[in-house]
């Protein structure tokens, strides 16, 4: 007898466009910075390499740079928001380019060392676990749309990693991602990431 091998849900994670602080590098935690131009085209173009799917569940952050990406790609109408999905709180380095707070801090890494006035790597971390435990729920594809920092320490935990393994998973502007299973639901793996090859065609 042949078993009968059930459908094993995919969760996707989107990246907003690019803003004018995400070109320039500075950390864009809950500042509601609006898309650029081109982020809101590379949204659009997020929208026809998704073109065709369905999702059972849209999620998305409530900054604008996130909801307005998620509209653009075709999206909004099905969308909820999840406020679990908001990117990291930078604090007192909200604005700060990497080399900007390496000047004070040699060496700063994020995911090791935090963000004075911010939240905690463990806090960031708690709020992915959050979600994580919603899309285990799931039986059909889910589609989220969030932020770089955010989205790093989510797949580090869908593997039951350390958040701090979110350090090697670099995340382009309106990249796509997908989260999902290999044998059964006990065999959490990433399926694709850093997907971006559609901007540049």
């Amino acid at each position: 007898m042949t078993a009968i091998k059930c459908h094993l849900p995919q969760s996707y994670l989107a990246r907003h466009g690019e803003t004018a602080w995400s070109r320039l590098g500075r950390h864009t935690g809950l500042s509601d910075v609006p898309l650029t131009g081109n982020g809101e085209n590379s949204a659009r173009l997020l929208g026809q390499r998704l073109n065709g799917s369905s999702f059972s569940e849209v999620l998305f952050s409530p900054l604008q740079r996130a909801a307005r990406t998620c509209a653009l790609a075709g999206f909004a109408g099905d969308a909820k928001i999840d406020y679990d999905l908001v990117e990291w709180d930078y604090g007192d380095y909200e604005g700060k380019t990497t080399e900007e707070i390496r000047q004070a801090w040699p060496g700063w890494n994020i995911f090791r060392d935090g963000c004075p006035g911010g939240e905690s790597l463990g806090q960031v971390a708690a709020r992915a676990d959050r979600v994580i435990a919603r899309l285990r729920g799931l039986h059909e594809d889910a589609l989220l749309f969030s932020h770089g920092h955010f989205l790093r320490v989510l797949a580090a935990r869908w593997l039951d990693l350390d958040p701090r393994a979110g350090r090697g998973l670099l995340l382009s502007t309106a990249a796509l991602c997908a989260i999902g299973y290999e044998h059964d639901r006990d065999d959490p793996v990433i399926r694709l990431w850093n997907d971006d090859i559609y901007l540049h065609r």
